[in-house]
């Protein structure tokens, strides 16, 4: 019996990828510009940054990406106030259909964030290349990295061009991500109870006062956070809390007494020792670190 081998069309092939990034930017951080011969995007994670790109200048905020087309100038400045969090991801594609992305702006939804998350994740472990230089021009393969993980990067990557692709071209085919009414509520209850925590952040919550003042039982609380995040809700807390106190000591606005007393730590010692085995640094080994990232000279490789 004779089979009839189908040949698979692609929309997007990325055969290399030239750097992925992401950023904890300093509130005064100016990235002079470059253009070059591949293409680039820009995604604001947390904050807002200002792009150029050509003769448009743009004011981006989280959750929203730009497109750079090879030969595009562009460059991107912080506003002096708010310290951003971005990722930049730049590759090779010659497929006819990324003329789409020319001069896009787009808004990422829950499929495109995830995406990104995991070609974060994997470049981490794929490439012994830090993630957080701008000035990277060449990053180095990890010997050591997973089995498939360049390969994963590759398809996340093209399934997320795919996904904006069909989204902001032909909405009613978007995929919707399915998920049971039990898992709706409770990535509903989530959400709030982290909203929550948010508007909480300078203070000491127990895990006693979280049940109380959203009306849910211990083990549900507990079980919420364990199997999303595989940590216990105080610990969750804690994180967000060091995730704050970074934010603060880009923005320069405080300093590390001022950023433990804001946060309701009971000493500065006690916040220093919480911030090292959160991030692997002291809270001036951080400061520094971001000083030096503003500070490096972009013509040096």
């Amino acid at each position: 019996m004779h089979f009839y081998k189908y040949p698979l069309t692609r929309i997007f092939d990325i055969p290399q990828i030239v750097t992925i990034h992401y950023f904890e930017y300093g509130k005064d951080f100016v990235f002079e510009g470059e253009s070059h011969d591949f293409w680039e995007f820009l995604c604001v994670d947390k904050g807002e940054v200002t792009v150029t790109a050509g003769k448009q200048i743009h004011n981006l905020k989280k959750g929203m990406i730009i497109f750079h087309k090879p030969g595009q100038f562009h460059s991107v400045a912080t506003n002096g106030v708010i310290a951003p969090n971005l990722v930049v991801v730049s590759f090779v594609c010659l497929s006819p259909a990324m003329s789409f992305f020319e001069d896009k702006i787009l808004l990422l939804g829950e499929l495109e964030r995830s995406l990104l998350a995991d070609i974060i994740a994997e470049a981490r472990n794929a490439f012994l290349t830090p993630l957080d230089n701008p000035y990277t021009h060449k990053i180095e393969r990890n010997p050591r990295q997973w089995q498939g993980a360049e390969q994963i990067i590759q398809l996340s990557l093209e399934h997320f061009l795919i996904s904006l692709y069909r989204k902001n071209t032909h909405p009613l085919s978007q995929p919707k991500l399915t998920k049971s009414v039990r898992l709706k509520q409770d990535d509903a209850l989530l959400e709030h109870l982290v909203i929550y925590m948010e508007a909480h952040l300078t203070q000491n919550l127990t895990v006693e006062q979280i049940c109380h003042d959203n009306l849910i039982g211990l083990s549900q609380l507990q079980k919420l956070f364990r199997n999303k995040y595989n940590c216990g809700i105080i610990d969750y807390f804690s994180k967000m809390k060091i995730e704050r106190a970074k934010e603060l000591i880009r923005e320069e606005t405080m300093n590390f007494t001022q950023i433990a007393d804001y946060l309701g730590y009971t000493s500065i010692h006690y916040f220093s020792r919480k911030f090292k085995k959160l991030t692997g640094m002291t809270p001036s080994e951080y400061a520094l670190s971001i000083q030096a990232l503003s500070e490096r000279n972009p013509h040096i490789d």
